[in-house]
């Protein structure tokens, strides 16, 4: 499977080179169907090389594009949402910059089902066929109509048939769009008309370089906080370099040193968030996710007194949640599958430790920018800092997350280690928890323990984490 839980990646001009991504370009295309779509990237070095053959096999296809330039994930998602139309990101999401990926949005704005994945996987296959035995080059056969892919039999289209290109900006909209879903989006100034019991934020951001760094800054000045930028010269090479959510150090020392109120920072494509309290404390996504349900909850805006996460929640989150009568529904990781569990149950919020949230009501992708707006609403329209906000909604269970590198793909390393983890369970009982799963993104195992000392989950945690590495 060329896909994980966040779409194709890997290492650019390697795993990923122009050729797949053309192919993956035609196999969407044929796919996804329509006749144009939108396609955003990130800031990383290759993104214009993935992009224009990603972009070269769409057209090959028959249908057009339009180019979104560098925007954030969840931007390209509010497109094909407003337009309808099926579109791409460019983007390895929090990886290194050689890294890079595509993920793929049904028309709409959703993440794509397995059976859509299953059907491009054999687009895939089929297309790398047909370059292995020649059968593409020097065809002369008709045009057709677009759209109608037929596989079987299809004719390729020529001449002026082939899709064409053009430039789109959707930035200003899509701020529009997150302005508005803050405070009514009836913000004049540091004061929201209406609102005298407000007060202005001190946030510091930081856009790691990545997709953020044109746009952040400005939702949140629109929105009448004291604003300051980090990370926001990006080169290529410097994306999630020592900052952004995975290095989120740097943005604690910078709340710290202004005596700011809270910090905000995002990955490189801005679809998640981790942020930072006044005393440089980090609250991952378990607390933003709580934080947002319990003020959802007693707004009456949680449909059906229910939340969405995934199997890698802290356990602490559910008995928070347990406490106050809200439901938890639990998925596999990804967000995909997140916004799968959200819209099959019609529920409103939902997300991951990683900081994915999303918040379905307003947008269909986890969304780091909208959701640093909502964290900040509550702040400032309870007056209570978000230190205070993250402790009284959730005690975290002390929790070890290992990441064990392998050689070679194990989709079976839970079956394989089925007596190891039964020993743990049965020692960790009710206030523990056990989970050994291989990564959709990485080449890596991912072992996490909870229990209530942290000496038993790091216990645990480093013989489980041996006993896969014996695996390999």
């Amino acid at each position: 499977m060329r896909f994980g839980t966040d779409g194709i990646r890997g290492v650019a001009n390697a795993q990923l080179t122009p050729e797949l991504a053309l192919r993956i370009g035609r196999a969407a295309a044929r796919v996804l169907g329509g006749d144009l779509m939108s396609i955003g990237r990130d800031t990383r070095w290759s993104g214009p090389m993935i992009e224009a053959a990603f972009v070269a096999g769409v057209c090959a296809e028959g249908a057009s594009v339009e180019l979104l330039g560098v925007v954030a994930t969840p931007a390209v998602a509010f497109r094909s949402q407003t337009s309808g139309w099926p579109a791409a990101m460019i983007s390895a999401s929090h990886n290194p910059y050689g890294d890079n990926g595509i993920k793929l949005f049904a028309a709409g704005g959703t993440k794509l089902g397995d059976d859509v994945q299953a059907r491009l996987e054999a687009e895939l296959d089929a297309l790398a066929a047909e370059a292995a035995a020649g059968e593409s080059a020097g065809r002369e056969v008709p045009g057709r109509e677009v759209p109608g892919r037929e596989v079987p039999g299809r004719e390729v289209p020529i001449g002026d048939r082939v899709g064409t290109v053009r430039s789109a900006e959707v930035v200003g909209e899509y701020l529009d769009h997150v302005v508005a879903s803050a405070f009514g989006g009836d913000l004049l100034g540091p004061v929201v008309a209406g609102h005298a019991d407000r007060r202005a934020l001190s946030v510091v951001l930081d856009c790691g370089h990545g997709a953020a760094a044109s746009s952040a800054g400005e939702a949140f000045r629109r929105l009448g906080a004291e604003v300051t930028v980090l990370n926001v010269a990006p080169d290529g090479r410097n994306i999630n370099d020592g900052c952004g959510s995975t290095h989120p150090e740097q943005l604690a020392a910078k709340v710290i040193e202004l005596g700011a109120d809270v910090g905000f920072a995002f990955d490189g494509d801005a679809d998640r968030l981790v942020a930072v309290d006044g005393a440089g404390r980090i609250v991952d996504g378990d607390h933003l996710i709580a934080i947002a349900a319990i003020d959802l909850h007693e707004r009456g805006e949680l449909r059906n007194d229910t939340v969405v996460v995934t199997v890698m929640t802290n356990l602490g989150f559910r008995l928070a949640m347990a406490e106050r009568n809200i439901a938890v529904v639990e998925t596999k990781v990804g967000d995909r599958y997140v916004l799968e569990a959200l819209d099959s149950g019609g529920h409103s919020l939902g997300g991951e430790q990683s900081g994915h949230i999303i918040f379905r009501d307003r947008a269909t992708t986890g969304d780091g920018l909208l959701s640093a707006v909502s964290i900040a609403d509550v702040i400032s329209r309870s007056r209570r800092p978000l230190a205070e906000l993250a402790d009284s909604a959730m005690t975290r269970l002390p929790q070890v997350l290992t990441n064990v590198r392998i050689a070679s793909p194990m989709p079976d390393v839970a079956q394989r280690l089925g007596a190891q983890l039964a020993e743990a369970e049965a020692e960790l009982g009710a206030t523990g928890r056990v989970l050994v799963r291989p990564s959709g993104t990485e080449p890596v195992v991912r072992v996490m323990v909870e229990a209530e000392s942290p000496e038993v989950a790091e216990r645990w945690a480093q013989r489980l984490a041996e006993a896969v590495a014996a695996l390999d």
